[in-house]
């Protein structure tokens, strides 16, 4: 399990968990001896045979990895691009937050915690951690924006049959961001006996530190295996970008790689206006948001703003702070996608290679369909997720009816 072993980029975070100036701890007084325990293990755990080969095992026979890469060859035709796929919608439950949940579940066993609790936006972290907490016989509460139990009924039914409790939560967007606000509200308040595990690379230190090095596996397999197939490494690895564990889990195997540019692509919604977006990294300001300091969406009074994005797994105001370091040091580009070039993307990719994408890694696609690169570079695109859990927002937005 070197993915989660071999750091080579450890300059960052610092050992208070900063990237730079960003990241950190900005939580309640209860939650730091929790986080000094969780940071402690984890320095502990990633170096532990024991560990490192129930992991490796888990992702082995459970979650089937390594996921393979796709060579999209109609669509690098219609594109002018030479591009592949990172298969993450091929591991075991649709996406790559299986990853992530299942090693956060074996710390939780590790620590002795009886209970979790998670977050979720577009349900695929809530079901990833349904499922690690069913195999494991652990009890599971997962808190769900109420709009977003609406646009992905078909992961609540999925969750709920793997035991967990799903909680819509009703406060103001009743999306993402409000089910951080209630995951860290119970927290707080059960911190003796219960884990919550983030499902992405945001919140305080060390949970952007700790879902990195379970992601990480992506891009560790994706570049030997792009390696092994073409020789050397791609000219751009691209990703979508939200809370951001996927982009993180495929660009720090190739961070400082001489002639890889990485990029980020985040939701850009329906509109430039606050509130009409999720764009945090390129229209966003550094501020405070679930215990970190990164990059957010927020009005002229510092309040944080609403966002909008038909992908619920990237409407969140907020960005993981490797992410808005990677920016700021010139490592990292961030862009921006559409609505209707999410929708397209989708399309696209339903079309020319017969993958069902989920609506976030559609707009990686949407964006490469409006030329953004030279012609003949080579692509590799971590494909995040599969996309059973948007038909019906997807059907809904391009007016396909049931006759």
């Amino acid at each position: 399990m070197s993915a989660v072993a071999d750091r080579t980029a450890s300059a960052v975070p610092d050992e208070r968990g900063r990237f730079g100036t960003y990241g950190g701890r900005y939580v309640p007084e209860v939650l730091i001896p929790a986080l000094d325990e969780l940071a402690a293990a984890w320095t502990d755990l990633r170096d532990d045979p024991g560990f490192r080969g129930e992991l490796a095992d888990l992702l082995r026979d459970f979650v089937g990895r390594p996921t393979p890469i796709t060579h999209a060859r109609r669509l690098s035709d219609e594109l002018g691009y030479d591009v592949w796929l990172k298969r993450e919608d091929l591991a075991h439950t649709g996406a790559h937050k299986i990853n992530n949940a299942l090693g956060q579940a074996l710390v939780a066993k590790r620590l002795g915690k009886q209970r979790i609790i998670a977050e979720t936006g577009a349900g695929q972290h809530g079901v990833a951690a349904a499922t690690a907490c069913a195999l494991l016989g652990l009890p599971c509460v997962v808190y769900m924006g109420e709009e977003d139990t609406h646009r992905q009924a078909p992961n609540v039914a999925r969750m709920k049959l793997l035991g967990a409790e799903v909680v819509p939560v009703m406060a103001g967007t009743r999306t993402l961001k409000e089910a951080v606000n209630e995951a860290l509200r119970d927290w707080a308040a059960s911190v003796r006996d219960t884990h919550y595990i983030i499902g992405s690379v945001v919140g305080p230190h060390p949970f952007p530190v700790l879902v990195r090095d379970l992601q990480r596996v992506i891009g560790d397999e994706a570049r030997a295996q792009y390696a092994e197939r073409l020789g050397g490494d791609p000219d751009v690895v691209v990703a979508c970008v939200g809370g951001g564990s996927n982009a993180i889990g495929m660009f720090t195997a190739y961070v400082g790689a001489p002639g890889v540019r990485l990029i980020g692509v985040e939701a850009g919604g329906r509109g430039s206006q606050l509130g009409e977006h999720c764009s945090s990294i390129t229209q966003g300001q550094p501020g405070i948001l679930h215990g970190a300091l990164s990059y957010l969406l927020q009005d002229a009074d510092g309040q944080v703003a609403d966002t909008h994005s038909i992908s619920a797994g990237l409407d969140y105001p907020g960005v993981g702070p490797e992410h808005a370091y990677l920016r700021d040091q010139g490592m990292a580009e961030y862009v921006s996608a559409t609505d209707r070039e999410a929708l397209e993307g989708f399309q696209a990719m339903a079309r020319t290679e017969g993958i069902l994408p989920a609506l976030e890694p559609s707009h990686v696609v949407g964006w490469l369909l409006t030329d953004p690169l030279p012609p003949g570079t080579r692509v590799l695109v971590c494909l995040s997720g599969r996309g059973d859990k948007d038909l019906d927002t997807v059907r809904a937005a391009l007016g396909i009816s049931d006759a």
